[in-house]
């Protein structure tokens, strides 16, 4: 009987930013674990990956999801790690590829799968209140804001401030790569002497799914509720292997 429950509650989910250094570790994560049968991977470019698990969706604009939604039907849940950085952008500019994009994509998934999770990678500072001096908080404040407005069965919204890359993980960014080389082995115990600053690759995807799964006490998760989450799903989920973690 227990293997049937598992089999029931296995889960479908679509992965944005699945390059990304983010993206990188909770695709892992889905991939290690045995309640997730699929993840669509949603991207412009092909990752040139062969998994069982792993279905690719390559299309050219991210805003024109109409047009393949039919391939995003009976997912249980979506993880959103795209980004940019406001650096050198526009207000303009950055609110397009963070409020319209992230909302369009949203606008379409929630239709089609209107008892879907959406977990959202947002920031460390976001604004809640849309009213602050920064540009990037403001915008972000704005996206989580209107995320927990559409009709969704849950969503989150993870501020995991700085990240620690695990796993052999590696961002795409040369100035963070540049960030995290200096660090070096620096990281790991900045991480115990931060813990309310710091999350890791490994801890938001192991949340992503326990929030997907058992949900959390706030929509909006900063680095403490992450590893709390990430400590659950570690004690109670089954590996690929269909092992206890």
């Amino acid at each position: 009987m227990d293997d049937i429950i598992k089999w029931l509650l296995r889960m479908r989910v679509v992965l944005f930013g699945a390059t990304g250094m983010v993206g990188q570790g909770v695709l892992r994560e889905c991939l290690r674990d045995g309640g997730v049968s699929q993840v669509v991977c949603v991207g412009r470019t092909s990752m040139a990956m062969q998994h069982a698990k792993v279905e690719e969706l390559v299309t050219g604009d991210l805003f024109e999801l109409e047009r393949v939604q039919d391939r995003l039907r009976g997912l249980d849940a979506c993880f959103f790690c795209l980004g940019v950085s406001s650096s050198g952008m526009s207000e303009e500019d950055y609110r397009r590829l963070t409020y319209d994009l992230t909302l369009s994509v949203a606008g379409v998934l929630v239709r089609v799968n209107p008892g879907m999770t959406f977990v959202y990678v947002s920031g460390a500072g976001t604004d809640s209140s849309e009213r602050g001096k920064s540009t990037w908080a403001r915008v972000k404040g704005a996206t989580e804001n209107a995320l927990l407005r559409l009709p969704f069965k849950a969503a989150f919204m993870f501020r995991p401030g700085v990240i620690v890359p695990l796993d052999g993980i590696r961002s795409k960014t040369p100035r963070y790569r540049v960030f995290y080389a200096a660090l070096g082995r620096l990281l790991a115990p900045l991480q115990q002497l931060f813990p309310r600053s710091m999350s890791t690759t490994r801890s938001i995807g192991l949340a992503m799914l326990e929030v997907t799964r058992r949900g959390a006490k706030s929509p909006i998760l900063g680095p403490p509720e992450i590893h709390a989450a990430a400590n659950l799903a570690a004690a109670t989920s089954i590996n690929a292997m269909g092992e206890t973690r």
